[in-house]
């Protein structure tokens, strides 16, 4: 008998046309309804169902109750970071389902990485906090140092909540179009909702992409300058 973990299942659940298009849909962090998911998977409601029913079994996506309506997302951090990897590795290889166009720039400048912001911008924030020894990198590991924590409690960022979090606080995850590091956990996550708060970047409707303002982009550079 085989042991250990079953790889084959979670590239199996993964690899499924349908069921890619539907995880990839909610690498967006909103929470989608069957009948959302089932129109970005190209599918009849029913088959979607039977789809979203497996990824739930796995814990690879969650479900949640709002009046009448059912919402899935993906289930955690590490679900994220494990698809953002594989489309990583995808795009690497050449294995890309479009050409390319306009959409693809503004995907590759900034988006939505599950919860954290990906793209150039999310990888210049990375490089910049470790140039400025705001985050220590010890062999796999992310630590906040103190001159990091002034710098975000300056910001505008509870760290001492962010810390009693069972979430971790730093972690680093691949970015699929730089092929390196941008800044997830909970304070990639943090750093990006504060961005929205103070109006530097906001959401495109139905889309991954974060849109910059000028001053926006303008103060991202040079706070997080390396």
């Amino acid at each position: 008998m085989k042991e250990g973990p079953d790889i084959a299942l979670l590239g199996s659940l993964i690899g499924d046309p349908a069921r890619a298009n539907m995880l990839t849909a909610l690498m967006t962090g909103k929470a989608l309804t069957a009948s959302e998911l089932s129109y970005e998977a190209g599918i009849t409601l029913p088959t979607a169902s039977a789809h979203l029913k497996k990824l739930q079994a796995a814990s690879l996506i969650s479900q949640r109750k709002s009046g009448r309506h059912k919402y899935f997302a993906l289930a955690d951090d590490e679900v994220g970071a494990v698809l953002e990897a594989i489309m990583g590795l995808a795009a690497k290889r050449g294995l890309l389902r479009t050409r390319t166009g306009p959409k693809d720039a503004a995907l590759r400048r900034a988006r939505v990485c599950y919860n954290h912001l990906a793209g150039e911008l999310g990888v210049h924030i990375y490089d910049g906090m470790i140039a400025r020894n705001y985050i220590l990198a010890d062999d796999d590991s992310l630590h906040l140092t103190d001159n990091g924590k002034a710098f975000v409690s300056g910001f505008g960022i509870d760290v001492d909540r962010l810390q009693n979090n069972r979430r971790p606080l730093c972690k680093s995850c691949l970015d699929w179009s730089a092929r390196r590091s941008h800044l997830a956990g909970g304070l990639g996550t943090a750093l990006l909702d504060r961005m929205f708060e103070l109006g530097w970047a906001s959401r495109e409707k139905s889309s991954r992409v974060v849109k910059f303002t000028q001053q926006g982009e303008k103060q991202l550079l040079e706070q997080f300058a390396s």
